[in-house]
């Protein structure tokens, strides 16, 4: 891959220096204002970077480190890079645990723009899961639900009220991936509260007060939305009372909560429990 003039668009750039605009630029992704500002975000490794880019997400700057020069996987993200405008980058070691302030950085690093649905463009149908959450505040839980949503084949992800960024370096990590996948949207309580109203289907939410189990409910019949609540506590009363059904999820031991990401994961596979089968071949002992 030669090395071409410059750091514009479409061009390929060898880099050594901490000191390079560009890579000062890639390091401030890993604070929530400059990603506001620049609405991009980084994702590492070489197959998110490959998945993101076969489902259409659009690629600003490639980084890579000198060994994946000659890697073939690494050369057709590259030129793919290229094609679509974005920017190559071939740097040393060095300025790749600079940028993912990592000992043993992955060896490819994509910088892609941020995306949001809006709110008003979510049309459920029958069959689908969306999960609302209020004000999530641990990155790794908010990567997780994200991941494990994907994994059921729900919808997507409503996030009410003020969130951990689901762009963070830390929540992009946990997803695994799954960010690429799962849409998400983001609200304010009243917004989303206004919104609900015209959700046709079922609304369920994990509650304290819940009295029903959430294992004697029927979700096959119309989409479901899930509301979970803040890891400290719970679901606001004006969420709570906006739902159809309260839930609880039984337990046995001295722990008097779960995880939320754990509950949230309980709570989708149940309500996808009907449409989750193992292939034949998966089934064999």
């Amino acid at each position: 891959m030669s090395e071409r003039h410059a750091g514009a668009p479409g061009q390929v750039k060898e880099v050594t220096s901490l000191a390079n605009p560009l890579i000062k630029d890639i390091k401030a992704l890993s604070l929530k204002k400059f990603r506001d500002q620049q609405n991009a975000f980084m994702a590492e490794g070489l197959k998110l970077v490959i998945d993101a880019l076969d489902l259409g997400w659009s690629i600003r700057t490639l980084v890579f480190a000198k060994a994946g020069r000659g890697n073939a996987a690494v050369e057709k993200v590259a030129a793919r890079t290229v094609a679509g405008g974005g920017t190559v980058l071939e740097v040393s070691e060095k300025v790749l645990v600079a940028i993912t302030r990592r000992d043993n950085p992955q060896m490819v690093v994509g910088v892609f723009s941020q995306k949001f649905l809006p709110l008003k463009d979510i049309r459920a149908q029958d069959g689908d899961v969306w999960v609302a959450l209020d004000r999530v505040r641990d990155p790794g839980n908010l990567g997780t639900v994200i991941r494990t949503v994907d994994a059921v084949g729900a919808k997507g992800i409503i996030l009410v009220g003020e969130t951990t960024d689901p762009f963070s370096v830390e929540t992009v990590r946990a997803t695994m991936g799954s960010i690429f996948a799962v849409p998400v949207a983001k609200a304010t309580p009243e917004t989303f509260l206004a919104w609900r109203k015209g959700f046709p289907g079922l609304v369920a939410g994990t509650h304290l007060k819940g009295a029903v189990d959430y294992r004697s409910v029927d979700f096959s019949k119309g989409p479901v939305l899930l509301m979970m609540g803040n890891e400290q506590q719970g679901l606001p009363e004006s969420m709570a009372e906006s739902c159809d059904r309260l839930l609880r999820i039984p337990q046995a031991g001295r722990a008097d909560s779960l995880n939320l990401a754990v509950a949230t994961g309980i709570m989708l596979f149940e309500i996808r429990r009907g449409a989750l089968k193992l292939a034949p071949e998966d089934a064999k002992p």
